[in-house]
């Protein structure tokens, strides 16, 4: 399929989920604690933006993807040594901080300033890519705010399926209420699209990518831009995990009825 096409995916770290995250209250506000002793991992939403940023430029011809990703330099350099074996992609490191108690204007300015500067970049063939939601800003809006700030108005949110046609029409899938999908139809790039889970599997790690990737890596992670980002932007009352109540009791012969009056007040209360 002939369809130029430059994908830019905006995919940042986060703690391994896997992890006991117990937020803290800092004389810089709000963050988690031992947070730079946690274990990152690209986060989940991004990668599978990655994932289908990858099996697309697979399938057109002269089609380029790169990964623009902010967080502290030195845990970019960590998560890439493992991101940089499953697809082959250009990294643009904008060293910043990766806590999620950032403001998404903020963070979204980062990003567009970093995507405007990629020399090779033709913005009339730009299909950005990123999650709908993130494990750490979670705001829902970042990946708007920043195709707001590249000046594209086609945006698609909760993407799972996306086929370039023949002509290079742009053929999407939503996620809607009710397990539907709505389908929509762009005439093509530039256009935004944040991603669910879409449809592919985690690739498998692949040392020759992971090479190839690197020597790219490496000189990016150098010259990595700083983003100057403020926390007085959004300020907190209060930062906790939320509270755990269980109360067990084990009964018997109760009827249908009864139990799930019980537990209506049980929530009501």
């Amino acid at each position: 399929m002939s369809a130029e096409l430059h994908v830019v995916v905006c995919g940042g770290l986060v703690p391994d989920p896997l992890q006991s995250l117990e937020p803290v209250s800092g004389p810089d506000g709000p963050g988690l604690k031992n947070e730079a002793m946690l274990p990152s991992v690209l986060d989940p939403w991004a990668a599978h933006a990655l994932y289908e940023a990858a099996h697309l430029a697979e399938s057109v011809s002269d089609a380029r993807v790169w990964l623009v990703s902010l967080g502290p330099k030195a845990r970019l350099q960590q998560l890439m040594m493992t991101i940089a074996q499953k697809v082959p992609f250009e990294l643009v490191a904008v060293d910043g901080p990766a806590t999620g108690f950032m403001d998404s204007r903020e963070v979204a300015s980062a990003l567009a300033q970093s995507i405007e500067g990629i020399p090779e970049l033709d913005r009339s063939r730009l299909l950005l890519f990123g999650g709908c939601a993130s494990a750490s800003r979670d705001a829902g809006v970042t990946m708007q705010l920043v195709g707001e700030l590249l000046g594209i108005g086609d945006q698609f949110l909760s993407v799972d399926a996306l086929a370039v046609e023949e002509g290079g029409a742009l053929k999407i899938h939503e996620r809607v209420e009710g397990g539907r999908y709505l389908v929509s139809r762009c005439a093509g790039p530039p256009a935004v699209l944040a991603w669910a889970t879409g449809s592919l599997p985690e690739p498998p790690n692949n040392p020759k990518i992971g090479m190839t990737n690197m020597r790219t890596i490496m000189p990016a992670l150098q010259k990595a831009s700083p983003a100057s980002m403020s926390r007085d932007a959004v300020t907190y009352a209060n930062v906790e995990v939320p509270a755990q109540r269980r109360d067990t009791r084990i009964v018997k012969d109760v009827p249908t009825d009864e139990i799930a009056r019980e537990l209506v007040e049980w929530i009501g209360g």
